[in-house]
């Protein structure tokens, strides 16, 4: 049986030079489907949650062909990969909804640190307790994700360093968020960060993975993974996704897997040590993506992050192959072989292009990727 799943993309907009341009309150205006972000210049659609990986490949493509269509019809405009201004336009803030008091409160405190394009991925988990269990996995797992997705290595122009620079500037929000032991522990928790301010409101909570659900903290059905840079290639997103669901999965059948049970670090500070490691993997991932040395939360051992995904690929091979998702799996091991995007980016970069030229070519690259798609695989779906 599969997870039901989803995701919430948020894309740049702009033109095909690779000049971010905000027109988020035209498309919110006149398209259905899409959100407007605190600023204008990315806008975000998301998914019915869908078990089938073949209607979730439509799901992904549908919005986003009609997004296009609809830039085309208002001007030059297109979608622009990567999860930074890679151009330009970091020194300012640009208000989709001047009247918001939340978005006043996200500019006034982060200002354009939060002007990033993301992935979040859900996948459906009704039992609560076995959701925190998830979560608890999924969180201290989180860097690999971002190592798969890694795309965004320059910003205003320039290389910053970072593979992913979203992740390493982005403001995680409580700074400290511990490893919730049981459902009563979130409640407990997301309610005192209400009453002390460190959350604004129960969306408020940014974090490489959360629990989500209809009425948070309370009522909760599906994990959401949020560390995951923009993945523009649907097949390789579809990828990603496929590793979660197995890797899920795994644990569903293998409770034992639970990081608190499993893990051989010290007993009485496992919870904040396993935290501790985490958050070290995630920034040296957000600088080194697959080639970042990380350590294991298992038994603390040093291990590449491409080489750890490996040892969970082959782990998790058959579960996918008894679940029939194993096609979808397998381009993962295509991302492992030629890089995630920063890495083809700096690649380039290296090779002696500048950055908007890379930006151009990537621009036209994705919108290819999409038409073909497009006609092999939904146009049937289209017609009916």
């Amino acid at each position: 049986m599969l997870l039901s799943k989803g995701f919430e993309v948020e894309m740049y907009t702009g033109t095909p030079e690779g000049d971010i341009v905000g027109l988020s309150d035209h498309i919110v205006r006149d398209l259905e489907g899409f959100v407007r972000e605190p600023d204008s210049r990315n806008v975000e659609y998301t998914t019915a949650p869908l078990c089938c990986y073949d209607r979730l490949l439509c799901a992904i493509l549908r919005p986003r062909r009609e997004l296009r269509k609809y830039l085309g019809k208002i001007g030059s405009y297109t979608l622009i990969p990567g999860s930074t201004l890679s151009l330009g336009g970091s020194d300012r803030f640009y208000r989709s909804d001047p009247n918001n008091p939340y978005h006043s409160y996200i500019e006034q405190t982060y200002g354009t640190k939060v002007v990033t394009a993301s992935i979040h991925i859900n996948a459906g988990i009704a039992d609560p307790e076995k959701l925190m269990q998830a979560c608890r996995l999924i969180r201290v797992e989180a860097p690999l994700y971002l190592a798969l997705s890694a795309s965004s290595p320059f910003i205003d122009g320039q290389v910053t360093g970072y593979h992913s620079t979203r992740w390493h500037v982005f403001p995680k929000t409580p700074t400290h968020v511990p490893l919730f032991e049981s459902h009563a522990h979130f409640i407990r928790w997301t309610e005192e960060q209400i009453a002390k301010g460190t959350m604004q409101n129960v969306r408020h909570l940014w974090s490489s993975v959360r629990p989500n659900g209809d009425r948070r903290p309370y009522n909760l059905n599906r994990l959401e993974l949020r560390i995951c840079d923009l993945i523009v290639n649907p097949i390789s997103l579809l990828a990603v996704m496929a590793f979660l669901e197995a890797r899920l999965t795994q644990l569903l059948r293998d409770p034992s897997l639970d990081p608190l049970q499993l893990s051989k670090l010290n007993a009485t500070t496992r919870a904040e040590d396993l935290l501790t490691i985490t958050d070290a993997n995630e920034e040296a991932v957000a600088h080194r993506s697959l080639d970042a040395q990380l350590q294991h939360w298992e038994d603390g051992r040093k291990i590449l992050a491409r080489d750890w995904i490996e040892e969970i690929y082959q782990q998790v091979l058959p579960i996918a192959k008894q679940s029939g998702i194993a096609c979808f799996l397998s381009p993962l091991k295509k991302i492992l072989r030629e890089g995630n995007q920063a890495q083809q980016w700096l690649q380039q970069y290296e090779m002696g292009l500048d950055t908007r030229s890379i930006m151009i070519g990537a621009i036209q690259t994705l919108e290819q990727q999409e038409q073909e798609l497009e006609h092999k695989l939904c146009q049937p779906l289209l017609v009916a």
